[in-house]
């Protein structure tokens, strides 16, 4: 049984990462290890590289522009030390994995320290509020963890296989590594700690996904078993350990995913609900349904500035919109109805 599945996996591997197109372990060092071969070059450029790239990415994200902060994440060489540390679990050296770690930190305090330095080009913290290249990056969710994956995935594939390095700028594009440290750095700076924490907590899902797409691959193409890799080196252990920190990244994206879906019904139904309420009202309508944390704003507009009465909503609402939800009626003019 053993034998036979040991053929089948290695059917697998050729079919994925033929033995033509793979990439030896040495070049695989070269490209990932920035204590391998010219460090001093390898260092500067990614330092030099890592700083444009953070800039750009505080520029795009201060000015809502999409353009530039895919810019700043085509040049952003952090993918690189994370595949680094796929690399060092997979072939069993610590020194490798350790140094990677430190450079994906290094990174980490430079771009988030750019980003408190700029918070200040900020007119007003309310104005993050409206940012969608934050508001992309504070609400991470599930499905941030499976683009993650699939994009570590990708980058796998490209550094083990000749063949398929032009698609490095693509896999580039599709992982969000410097701008969430961008957006940790705004929020801080503006006291926004929990957009702050929410950017965090998707760099931090991204680099994980990164590790554990990168291992799973360079585990396919035989890296583990390659002469250079360390006989003696625990990987069961390594692999535990990246697991149980997916499973700490995933739950809290599993339980934002869940709030996202119940807030997004829950806004529906306060629309529809406050626009039959408001339907007899000469020359008023719902204008919006603003929320902060697990409190709904229903903003409305009336001629006069009346509404009809506050207990035919409570009513319309009651089952509808749980009792812990916090419901509004912002009527203008500083005038508010609190409904539950």
């Amino acid at each position: 049984m053993m034998p036979t599945a040991r053929r089948n996996m290695s059917s697998i591997t050729q079919m994925l990462i033929p033995a033509n197109q793979r990439q030896p372990v040495a070049a695989l060092r070269d490209a990932l290890d920035l204590s391998f071969g010219d460090k001093v070059s390898k260092r500067s450029g990614f330092l030099i590289m890592l700083t444009l790239a953070g800039l750009i990415a505080i520029a795009g994200v201060l000015t809502d522009s999409t353009a530039t902060v895919i810019g700043a994440m085509v040049i952003a060489p952090l993918g690189t030390p994370i595949l680094g540390i796929a690399l060092g679990i997979v072939t069993g050296h610590l020194s490798l994995v350790l140094r990677s770690i430190a450079w994906v930190l290094i990174g980490l305090v430079i771009v988030v320290a750019l980003g408190l330095v700029f918070a200040m080009f900020v007119s007003t913290p309310q104005s993050l509020a409206t940012n969608s290249q934050i508001i992309g990056r504070t609400s991470p969710s599930l499905m941030d963890l499976v683009a993650a994956l699939a994009t570590g995935t990708a980058g796998g594939f490209a550094m083990c296989r000749k063949d398929l390095s032009a698609v490095l700028p693509g896999v580039a594009i599709s992982i969000s590594l410097v701008p969430p440290l961008g957006v940790v750095g705004v929020c801080a700076g503006q006291g926004a700690w929990g957009d702050a924490f929410g950017a965090l907590v998707l760099f931090l899902s991204n680099v994980v996904a990164l590790v554990i797409a990168g291992s799973i691959v360079f585990t396919l193409g035989g890296y583990a078993r390659d002469p250079s890799s360390s006989p003696s080196a625990n990987r069961r252990r390594a692999y535990t350990v990246v697991g149980v920190l997916a499973l700490i990244v995933a739950l809290p994206l599993a339980a934002n995913s869940v709030v996202s879906i119940a807030i997004a019904r829950w806004t529906v139904t306060l629309q529809e609900t406050a626009t039959d309420w408001l339907h007899e009202q000469e020359g008023s309508r719902v204008y919006d349904v603003a929320w902060s944390g697990l409190q709904a704003t229903i903003d409305v507009t009336t001629d006069d500035g009346t509404v009809p009465p506050i207990a035919e909503l409570q009513q319309a609402l009651h089952g509808a919109i749980p009792s812990y939800v916090g419901v509004i009626v912002d009527v203008g003019l500083g005038i508010e109805h609190v409904v539950q």
